[in-house]
């Protein structure tokens, strides 16, 4: 296919956005050389060519150095440099998405496989994160969009549709909730995006620019209306998780130690819940708080819906948390 340039439309001006300090704080230990496993000296090297769905490659990659502590008593780091590169999904990637995917729908026993196969087979819209040129080739991270009109048949999709609706106790919220699964949803895109926990921050924005962009160039691309209209969406849909704080309600007097009401798992979530229409919270069973930094908060699941508008502002302001 040929390739569209990225800029075909000038980016929204984003209104002010405050940052949570956590968001902040795992950005910069992301390129802090005193954190383990951290990235140094990180260079943007993005390449982008011609879409070229022939050998999956997207032609992107990034060039992270990284340093590893071996010592626990005294620093002593190691430099090792890892090319990541952006791919079509396809089928020797299953097992790796399926393993980023597994607490998708938190404890649910559902057709995760059937979930993670429409994610394989639809390689005009997604992309997988490898490291190049890596015999295992692992999965790093996954981004797609699947439109819930198209696949609604599926049962994979009616299991997402149920556990949504059953999740959801925010009477203010189902009606909107149960449009946007029947109604809209020839208008949905069902966002995917999961990652190993120490991937690179940098990657961020332009993983994000490769899904939006793939997706309006789906709209011209594809060879027929009907597959052109799969991807003009209106909303998207994102399903993610968040520490909240237990004693959120509780009045805090002048001695307290001020705390993070939400903290968020992945920092774009912060951006996308600024930015979404509504949201709702849900608790989750797979995930137990261990770590006693976050005692005091329990894992909660993040359903969100987000307008197409509101797309270019999540860019800008992806961009400006991470590479600024």
């Amino acid at each position: 296919m040929k390739h569209k340039p990225r800029n075909r439309q000038s980016l929204m001006r984003a209104r002010p956005f405050g940052f949570s300090s956590f968001a902040r704080s795992i950005v910069a230990a992301a390129s802090s050389k005193k954190v383990r496993k951290s990235i140094k000296n990180s260079k943007n090297q993005v390449k982008q060519g011609p879409r070229n769905h022939g050998n999956g490659g997207k032609n992107l990659s990034w060039r992270n150095k990284t340093i590893n502590s071996d010592s626990d008593d005294e620093e002593e780091f190691q430099e090792v440099q890892a090319d990541f590169a952006f791919f079509d999904p396809k089928a020797s990637d299953f097992h790796g998405v399926k393993i980023l995917l597994q607490t998708f729908l938190d404890n649910k026993e559902w057709d995760l496989s059937g979930f993670v196969d429409l994610i394989m087979e639809q390689t005009t819209v997604g992309t997988v994160v490898k490291i190049e040129n890596d015999e295992d080739e692992s999965i790093y991270a996954v981004a797609s969009a699947l439109n819930l009109d198209r696949y609604k048949k599926y049962e994979c999709i009616r299991e997402l549709k149920d556990f949504l609706l059953n999740a959801c106790r925010e009477e203010s919220v189902l009606s909107s909730l149960r449009s946007i699964l029947e109604e809209q949803a020839k208008e949905v895109g069902l966002l995917v995006s999961r990652r190993v926990v120490n991937l690179p921050p940098q990657l961020l924005p332009p993983l994000y620019d490769s899904l939006f962009d793939e997706v309006s160039w789906a709209t011209e691309d594809e060879p027929t209306d009907e597959l052109r209209n799969y991807y003009r969406f209106k909303h998207y849909l994102v399903i993610s998780k968040v520490h909240v704080y237990k004693h959120s309600n509780r009045r805090s007097g002048p001695s307290s130690n001020p705390r993070e009401a939400i903290i968020y798992v992945k920092p774009e979530d912060e951006i996308f819940h600024e930015l979404s229409s509504w949201s709702f919270n849900f608790p989750m069973h797979s995930q137990q708080v261990t770590d006693k930094e976050f005692k005091d908060y329990c894992m909660m699941g993040l359903v969100m819906a987000v307008e197409v508008g509101k797309i270019p502002t999540f860019r800008e302001q992806l961009h400006s948390l991470i590479i600024n």
